[in-house]
C-alpha cells in the first residue's frame, strides 16, 4: 500500500510541474544516511555532504563525501571510511531519480590486537541508486535515496574475525540549498 501511495506522490508531483531545486541549476547540502555491511549484524550512520547539478531537465550530476565508522570484531577493530562518490543522474520523472556511479573509498584500520599493525586501504566501487528529489521552496530540496554498492576489496593480510564482505547499502536523506 505504501508504495502505490508513493507512487501516486511522485506522479501528482511530476504532473504538477513541480520542479526540485538542482533543476535550475546547482545544489549544494548536507545528508544522513544509514548503510548496512552484507552480513553485519547491524547497520550504523553516516554523515556528508553533495553538490548536485542538473543540466537538462531529465540529466544530472552529483559528487559527495561521506564518513562512517564501524566496531568490527567484539570492538577490537575500528574502521574509519571517508567515500567520495560521482553519481550519474537521470530523472524519468520530475522528482525520481535514477543513479549510477563511482567513488574511490578510503578505510583506515584500527586495530586493538596484540601484534595486528593498524592500515589504510584506498579500493575503487562501483553503485546503483534511486530516489527523490522533492522541493520545499524555491531555493531548497529534499532528497532521499538508496544506493547498492560493490566493492572488490581483499583483506588477505588482516586476521580471520576481521574479514568481512564489502557490499552494502546505504540509505540517505538531505537537503540541497540552490546556488
Amino acid at each position: 500500500m505504501l508504495k502505490k501511495i508513493m507512487v501516486v506522490c511522485v506522479a501528482a508531483l511530476s504532473i504538477a510541474g513541480v520542479e526540485p531545486v538542482a533543476a535550475q541549476g546547482v545544489g549544494v547540502g548536507p545528508h544522513v544516511g544509514y548503510y548496512r555491511n552484507k552480513g553485519a549484524d547491524s547497520g550504523d550512520l553516516l554523515f556528508g555532504a553533495a553538490m548536485r547539478a542538473r543540466f537538462l531537465t531529465i540529466l544530472g550530476v552529483e559528487a559527495s563525501l561521506d564518513y562512517r565508522q564501524d566496531e568490527l570484531a567484539d570492538e577490537s577493530l575500528t574502521a574509519r571510511s571517508w567515500p567520495i562518490q560521482v553519481t550519474g543522474l537521470v530523472y524519468p520523472l520530475t522528482v525520481l531519480y535514477l543513479g549510477v556511479g563511482a567513488g574511490w573509498y578510503r578505510t583506515t584500520y584500527d586495530f586493538e590486537l596484540p601484534g595486528v599493525e593498524n592500515q589504510t586501504t584506498k579500493d575503487f566501487g562501483w553503485h546503483l541508486g534511486t530516489g527523490l528529489e522533492i522541493p520545499l521552496g524555491e531555493v531548497v530540496s529534499l532528497t532521499g535515496d538508496v544506493r547498492w554498492v560493490y566493492l572488490n576489496a581483499s583483506f588477505a593480510d588482516l586476521p580471520e574475525e576481521a574479514q568481512r564482505d564489502n557490499d552494502f547499502y546505504v540509505m540517505s536523506a538531505g537537503l540541497l540549498f540552490g546556488l
